[in-house]
């Protein structure tokens, strides 16, 4: 899985977003990154407020503490995910080895 990496105790993810979809959820793998579609128009950020929302959720944090480093007007994009309380199954995330 190519998709993330751990720095120290965040965890940063490859992200490609498909927005207008149906639903909000993880689609696997588009390359060597984790596809997301989200319900969000891609307009006036409102898909990438979208998306740290859908995160935060997913790996127990803050929304307001995801962040979006790269990609703000582009479907490919990084995200830094502080301290993540729980990492979902179904992406095959192993946890950060100490």
């Amino acid at each position: 899985m190519s998709f993330y990496r751990w720095d120290g105790e965040d965890l940063l993810l490859d992200v490609h977003l498909q927005p207008k979809a149906s639903r909000d959820e993880f689609a696997g793998l588009h390359g060597e990154r984790l596809k997301i579609r989200l319900t969000a128009p891609p307009v006036e950020g409102k898909a990438n407020a979208h998306l740290l929302a859908f995160l935060g959720k997913a790996f127990g944090v803050p929304k307001s503490t995801v962040v979006l480093e790269s990609g703000e007007l582009n479907r490919q994009k990084r995200v830094r995910i502080p301290r993540p309380t729980q990492l979902p199954a179904e992406l095959g995330i192993t946890a950060r080895s100490h």
